[in-house]
């Protein structure tokens, strides 16, 4: 008797694993292309079907956490106002990023549209620090 006719090789278990629904739903979600523009880091952040008062940004001890939420209820009565479909959807995502402890909220800029997060942040870690001077004692 085989405990699992479908697969081949024990690897087959492991690939098969990640083809179900649960893998591909949340996989999709929040990929990020992150690129250097005039001093600035860019991260634009894809999260299709949701709103912009469905997602927060919040910048903790260093790191800029992204979180997107979604409740929706769709329901249809007839004329009796019995339920005919009723459905019901909630998900979530997020993702973070270690952005530095000198980041401040004042130089983050961030702008939602079509789909796309587009999040503008300065790359202080390469900025030119004023070189310390110093005055000889004679």
């Amino acid at each position: 008797m085989k405990l699992l006719p479908a697969f081949q090789t024990f690897d087959d278990v492991f690939d098969d694993m990640f083809q179900t629904p649960f893998f591909k739903e949340t996989a999709n979600y929040m990929k990020t292309d992150i690129s250097k523009v005039d001093g600035n880091y860019v991260l634009e952040v894809e999260i299709p079907g949701y709103q912009k008062e469905d997602i927060q940004i919040e910048l903790s001890n260093g790191y800029l956490n992204i979180k997107a939420e979604k409740n929706n209820v769709v329901e249809e009565k007839d004329e009796n106002k019995n339920i005919i479909r009723q459905e019901r959807y909630k998900g979530s995502c997020s993702r973070s990023f270690y952005v530095g402890s000198q980041i401040k909220e004042s130089d983050i800029y961030a702008k939602y549209e079509n789909g796309e997060l587009k999040i503008t942040l300065p790359d202080l870690e390469h900025q030119e620090i004023e070189e310390k001077k110093y005055i000889t004692i004679d």
